[in-house]
């Protein structure tokens, strides 16, 4: 079985807002052997299934995001397994928004869709419709990637900046995790409480439920770009208070314990994670 994954430019106007985008395709299914393992990174995303249908299941549920429907991913803290849904030739353009870039181009509360899987049209109903309409007719993945960055563009221009929740996102991704809620209260003179609200209502997760993710991720983003590295180095406990505190966020955002996930091969998950 063959994957590809190419990464897309994003708009100038839109770099600030989304980490990345990239193209996925596949002549068929995952390898039954793969664990297929997406694990949580503190991104909203957004799918375009334009060749064959994508499968997703978390917490014991199972979504499928049809052939030429564009769907919104909010916030996961659980991990994901993910594969086509038909063995035939697969084709999937994602735009991953920054942790403080989504809450810019939907105008819901995103606590709402948190570890959900929905279709867009569900959320923006006619527009979306007339989107999945105008990629679908198009042939060209460029001339699809063009109609979405556009779509993006003017979705963006509608919503208002928020300096105090885009501040304290870069507080905690600068940090790498381990900046506290209460220093953000002192460096913004906001209580927890107000903070807590905020996050949830424009990224969907407290602050530090994603300072917790985004330390995960250093570890996990390193050993995926380094097969010589492994987990259990002391190196990754600095952000942890010990073993035993490491090995359970381990099981939390992978669903596997660290000796079941070693002896696993996760090749489609850490293809996300290829720099």
């Amino acid at each position: 079985m063959q994957m590809r994954l190419q990464n897309i430019e994003p708009h100038p106007l839109l770099k600030s807002y989304i980490d990345k985008m990239w193209l996925f395709e596949s002549n068929g299914k995952m390898p039954v052997d793969d664990l297929k393992l997406v694990v949580p990174n503190g991104h909203l995303k957004l799918s375009v299934a334009f060749r064959n249908g994508i499968v997703a299941k978390m917490n014991g549920q199972s979504v499928t995001s049809k052939e030429q429907n564009i769907s919104l991913t909010g916030l996961m803290d659980v991990p994901v397994i993910l594969d086509v849904e038909k063995d035939v030739a697969t084709g999937t353009i994602v735009v991953e928004f920054s942790p403080h870039g989504a809450y810019r181009f939907f105008h819901l509360s995103l606590i709402d869709i948190k570890n959900q899987i929905y279709p867009l049209s569900d959320i923006l109903g006619t527009v979306a419709k007339q989107l999945e309409d105008k990629i679908s007719n198009i042939e060209s993945i460029d001339g699809k990637v063009t109609l979405l960055q556009q779509f993006l563009l003017n979705q963006f221009t509608q919503q208002a900046e928020d300096s105090i929740f885009e501040y304290c996102v870069a507080k905690i991704t600068s940090s790498k995790g381990k900046i506290t809620i209460q220093e953000l209260e002192k460096k913004t003179g906001y209580s927890s409480r107000w903070l807590n609200m905020k996050f949830k209502d424009k990224l969907g997760i407290s602050p530090k439920n994603l300072s917790t993710i985004i330390r995960f991720n250093e570890y996990y983003n390193a050993v995926a770009n380094n097969n010589e590295m492994e987990f259990m180095q002391n190196a990754f406990y600095d952000h942890y208070y010990d073993q035993s505190h490491f090995l359970k966020e381990f099981k939390r955002f992978t669903g596997q314990s660290h000796s079941g996930f070693v002896n696993r091969t996760n090749d489609f998950g850490k293809l996300f994670y290829k720099e």
